[in-house]
């Protein structure tokens, strides 16, 4: 899989730089901060520090005024701004950030996803699929597989599912509140949408779908541990292709992959090899960057951060 040309790709405004998003986080508790140029940052307190780490994701870099971030940080008491993974292709703005941030240690958000042009018929994406996925969608089909779009009252569907999921692979995930919040106040925006792939009315798949500035995301998802032989996942992924064309959407952004797709050994590989297979083209994002505010306090904000995830790989 080719990764797409610097020169054709335009990024829309990303979802999470919304004022939606940021009335979503405020709603959970985390203080959202917007700049001028529409730019949103929320705020986290760093525990014994007393301070707070400003978190940026999904920023246009050409929005940013740099002078301005700097004296809202430090009128926030932030002991950096991290502009995780901009919105921008890799290598277009580095120059510039360069000049104001250092390089982040870590990054949050995946720092390459798919995104698959859904404006062509639905005849030339099939076709532009991999043979295997697409054998997989009308196996599913002809296994008796359904997919229906679920409402807020199926809300409980995917939140099990997915602490099925969670359970199995072994990740984290928020409590349902979070959830719940998300869904309800996105869906009076009308930016949300849940799909619900089921075989004889029992639920073997759901996914939460994010819709802004003609994108489809898949941003959450969850799965029964019976029945994959069924591959509703695959079935799923093209009804969300096909929901995006009637949502007007130009592209579905399959919302993150592996750094290397061809590593076998990588804990991402399974559902990288998944996300390709539906022929998008691989887009890596410019690399995360931090403001620092306050260099003592961020030097120390890191050591902490890192003895963190140390505590919680071992629990």
């Amino acid at each position: 899989m080719a990764k797409a040309d610097n020169n054709q790709i335009e990024l829309p405004s990303h979802i999470v730089q919304s004022q939606e998003w940021g009335e979503v986080k405020t709603l959970l508790g985390t203080k959202s901060v917007m700049m001028k140029g529409g730019v949103r940052f929320t705020l986290h307190k760093i525990p014994i520090l007393n301070k707070n780490f400003g978190f940026c994701p999904k920023v246009n870099p050409e929005k940013i005024d740099w002078q301005e971030a700097g004296k809202i940080g430090k009128d926030n008491n932030c002991v950096c701004i991290r502009f995780d993974v901009p919105n921008s292709i890799k290598g277009k703005y580095t120059s510039t950030f360069s000049k104001h941030c250092q390089k982040s240690p870590k990054s949050t958000f995946a720092k390459k996803t798919v995104f698959l042009d859904i404006t062509k018929s639905e005849e030339d994406i099939l076709k532009n699929m991999h043979p295997k996925t697409r054998y997989n969608i009308k196996l599913a089909a002809k296994k008796g597989v359904v997919v229906k779009e679920g409402d807020e009252k199926d809300l409980d569907i995917f939140l099990r599912l997915q602490r099925e999921t969670a359970d199995r692979q072994k990740f984290y995930i928020h409590k349902d509140s979070y959830y719940k919040t998300i869904y309800s106040q996105l869906l009076k925006a009308h930016l949300v949408h849940s799909l619900i792939a089921c075989k004889d009315n029992t639920p073997l798949t759901a996914w939460l779908l994010f819709v802004y500035e003609k994108v489809i995301y898949y941003v959450y998802g969850g799965s029964s541990n019976e029945h994959k032989d069924l591959m509703p996942s695959n079935l799923i992924a093209w009804e969300t292709i096909k929901l995006g064309k009637r949502l007007g959407c130009n592209y579905f952004d399959m919302w993150g992959i592996a750094d290397n797709p061809d590593n076998e050994k990588d804990p991402w590989y399974g559902f990288t090899k998944f996300k390709l297979g539906f022929g998008g083209e691989i887009i890596e994002f410019e690399d995360s960057w931090d403001l620092v505010i306050n260099p003592v306090f961020y030097r120390l904000f890191n050591f902490l951060d890192i003895v963190r995830w140390f505590v919680l790989k071992r629990r």
